[in-house]
C-alpha cells in the first residue's frame, strides 16, 4: 500500500496508535483528561473533549480493533476521494457521531467515552458506498459478504443495541458515525450515489 497518497491517514493512524499506546500505558491521567464527559461538554463547554477522547482508547484490544479496521479502510478511501474529502468525513463523523450521546447523557456526570470508533464507522461506511461489492468478513463467520449487506446489518444492530443497552460499548456512536459517513460523502461527491446503485445492480 502506497502510504505517501494517504498522508492525512498515515497521520491519524500513527498519532492514534501513539497516543492511545501512551496514555493506556504511562499516562492515565491524561487518558482520564481527555475522555469525553457528556457533563463537561453540555454544561461547562469543554468542547475539545469531542475530539481528544477520538484519540484515546480503552485498552490494547479497543486500539487494535479500530486500527485494523482503519488500515483496511482508511488509507484506500482517502486515496479514492481526496485527503480533504477524507478529513471532513474522519472529523466529521468524529464529531456528530458524538452528539447524541452529549445531549442524552449530560447530566450523569461520571459517564465517559472514549474510542475513534464514531470516526471509524464513518470512513467504513464512506467506503461501502464507493466500492459496495468488496467482501467483509464478521468474525466469527467464515464466510465473507457483501459491504452493502453487512452495512444493513450492521446499522440493525447498532440501532437495536443501542436501544437496549445491552453493554458498554457506544453503539449510538456507532450508528451516528456511520450514518455521518454515508450523508457527508454523498454531500461531498454527488455522483456516488448512481456509481453506487450501478454497482449493486
Amino acid at each position: 500500500m502506497n502510504f505517501t497518497s494517504a498522508p492525512v491517514g498515515l497521520l491519524i493512524f500513527l498519532f492514534t496508535i501513539s497516543i492511545s499506546l501512551y496514555t493506556i500505558y504511562k499516562n492515565e491521567r491524561l487518558l482520564y483528561s481527555w475522555i469525553l464527559r457528556p457533563n463537561l461538554v453540555y454544561y461547562h463547554k469543554q468542547y475539545y473533549l469531542i475530539i481528544t477522547s477520538g484519540f484515546i482508547h480503552a485498552d490494547l484490544m479497543h486500539l487494535l480493533f479500530n486500527m485494523f479496521t482503519f488500515y483496511f479502510f482508511g488509507f484506500r478511501l482517502e486515496q479514492s476521494i481526496g485527503s480533504l474529502n477524507f478529513t471532513i468525513i474522519y472529523f466529521g463523523s468524529m464529531i456528530i457521531s458524538n452528539i447524541s450521546t452529549i445531549i442524552k447523557k449530560r447530566n450523569i456526570e461520571n459517564y465517559g467515552s472514549l474510542g475513534a470508533s464514531g470516526a471509524i464507522s464513518g470512513i467504513l461506511f464512506a467506503s461501502i458506498l464507493i466500492n459496495p461489492n468488496a467482501s467483509i468478513m464478521i468474525m466469527p463467520i467464515p464466510i465473507p459478504i457483501p459491504s452493502y449487506i453487512y452495512a444493513v446489518l450492521f446499522l440493525l444492530w447498532s440501532y437495536f443495541a443501542s436501544k437496549k443497552s445491552m453493554d458498554t460499548i457506544n453503539h449510538e456512536a456507532h450508528l451516528w458515525g456511520a450514518i455521518s459517513g454515508l450523508v457527508l460523502l454523498i454531500l461531498l461527491i454527488p455522483e456516488v450515489i448512481p456509481y453506487f446503485i450501478n454497482q449493486i445492480f
